[in-house]
């Protein structure tokens, strides 16, 4: 069974005779990546998808450049075949389609099995886990935004409606950089790290490098050779989902 899995790949046409399922098999993955680096990068593309179970993506021979994307309901796996399907991944196009056997099985030939009902109750641990975080953040958030303005609307308007007879002006947006070789992106999760971003911004021609600061997680510089090319990737990545976050992309103030 675990050879099925691992030759999966091999047929070229063979995903249309396998039922839609909860589970998609990517191949024609780079090999030269490592696995946690794999995992976490199919993580932040996918799970825009839907909830994601699990990540299978094995080290042996015969498992390279191949992973398994267990998603909770068949939906997001057909979603994720249709939008990603030939997608530029670390330089090498995605080849996805429905996993002919169920996970478990690549997870017993790992000797990672665990039966459904534990890993449901550690799903569900781990969900409310999460969910509890993201609303403390977001409340957390609104909180800051608002302690500004206090009431429903605001006792003090913003500055920009405010008339400046003392000579303050009002508090205008800053006009947006022109075009130029460097973009700016924001909005990013905290757990996104320059490899991801490469991986996504390789694919366009006069990719030169990705800057992170440390300090500020959620924003990233990507340099590309000239103004041509980096409007072009920020064309093609606008709006991307990594995880759920869509990122922002501009041009970058020199």
């Amino acid at each position: 069974m675990e050879m099925q899995e691992a030759n999966q790949g091999g047929g070229g046409g063979g995903g249309s005779e396998v039922s839609p399922n909860q589970t998609i098999y990517i191949n024609n993955l780079n090999e030269k990546v490592k696995i946690d680096e794999l995992k976490k990068s199919l993580n932040a593309v996918f799970s825009q998808f839907g909830k994601i179970l699990e990540i299978l993506a094995f080290k042996t021979l015969k498992h390279k450049g191949q992973a398994w994307v267990v998603f909770d309901n068949t939906d997001s796996a057909s979603t994720a075949i249709a939008k990603m399907n030939e997608f530029p991944f670390y330089d090498k196009h995605m080849r996805i389609q429905y996993a002919k056997t169920k996970s478990d099985v690549v997870a017993k030939a790992d000797g990672t099995f665990v039966p459904r009902e534990k890993r449901k109750r550690h799903e569900e641990k781990g969900g409310k886990k999460k969910k509890d975080h993201h609303h403390d953040s977001t409340t957390q958030m609104g909180m800051a935004t608002n302690s500004a303005y206090p009431g429903v609307y605001g006792a003090a308007p913003p500055l920009s409606q405010v008339p400046y007879p003392g000579g303050v002006k009002p508090n205008l947006p800053e006009a947006p950089a022109p075009p130029n070789n460097i973009l700016f992106v924001q909005n990013l999760p905290h757990e996104t790290t320059p490899m991801m971003l490469q991986m996504l911004f390789y694919q366009y021609q006069g990719f030169k490098e990705v800057r992170m600061v440390e300090a500020k997680p959620g924003i990233a510089f990507v340099e590309f050779a000239d103004e041509m090319q980096s409007t072009v990737a920020m064309q093609g990545l606008q709006g991307f989902k990594i995880q759920q976050n869509q990122m922002l992309i501009t041009y970058a103030k020199k």
